[in-house]
């Protein structure tokens, strides 16, 4: 039985070691594409608008409620501690360094990442990648460096946006349920807000963008067994992005502060 054990734990680690090995190579081609992206750029500003402009509405849905429920929470907080006062420096920090970049990445992992898995699934499954490379024509190239690259510079620019729109929630609960002026309201964010904070957050934003294309391509480009497997790899991209989004979250966290 002890052996039984050993065994499977040794081949977990070897399989975890052989897909992070996969993952790290594809990161590796698609930097080596960069240089050839001008040839493909009407997929990459196709892939801008898809991964950037088409999420903007759920984007702004998720940030004004998430801007209510953190002024809601820092009012709970700061009852008997402080006055409500500090409760726009209190929401405007946490949006801008955690609540802003954290969510709109899930977000856009279970709407981009899981999207981009089953694309690539799809072309897979059904022999479009072999016919690309019949052609003469680099997958990661084509499909992949797009992506890749339309996410890590549209994040930001949403959580750029979920940042102002949560801001803007959480000061509608302040003012109209906590009889929190706006004057009061915005001093509090101007007089506590660090540059540092927003930085750190636009560069989670690229981060988080990067991991969850390529996890997404990564598990696309492995895909196998027709329909069933495309929605297999739909769920585990998002699941995998939504995981290592978290645990990038906490590693900047710990690196950099």
């Amino acid at each position: 039985m002890i052996t039984a054990i050993v065994q499977s734990i040794g081949k977990k680690t070897l399989d975890f070691l052989q897909e992070f090995g996969q993952f790290v190579q594809l990161f590796v081609e698609i930097l080596k594409s960069i240089p050839h992206l001008f040839k493909n750029r009407r997929n990459f500003f196709y892939q801008l608008e898809h991964i950037g402009v088409n999420s903007i509405p759920l984007v702004l849905i998720i940030a004004v409620f998430t801007g209510g429920v953190a002024a809601w929470q820092a009012a709970y907080q700061l009852k008997g501690l402080a006055p409500l006062s500090f409760l726009g420096a209190a929401t405007s920090r946490s949006i801008i360094t955690e609540l802003g970049p954290v969510l709109t990445a899930i977000v856009i992992a279970g709407r981009v990442g899981a999207s981009i898995a089953a694309e690539i699934g799809s072309m897979k499954v059904t022999e479009q990648i072999d016919a690309l490379e019949t052609m003469g024509i680099n997958p990661v190239a084509f499909l992949a460096t797009p992506r890749v690259l339309a996410s890590i510079i549209m994040l930001p620019v949403l959580v750029i946006l979920a940042d102002i729109v949560s801001i803007a929630g959480a000061f509608f609960i302040s003012n109209y349920f906590l009889g929190v002026s706006f004057n009061v309201f915005f001093l509090s964010v101007k007089r506590y807000f660090i540059f540092s904070d927003f930085g750190f957050g636009l560069i989670k934003g690229m981060m988080f963008g990067g991991v969850t294309a390529l996890s997404g391509c990564h598990i696309g480009f492995k895909t196998e067994g027709g329909a069933e497997g495309v929605g297999s790899s739909t769920i585990r991209a998002f699941v995998l992005s939504s995981a290592l989004i978290l645990i990038l979250d906490y590693l900047l966290w710990t690196l950099l502060f």
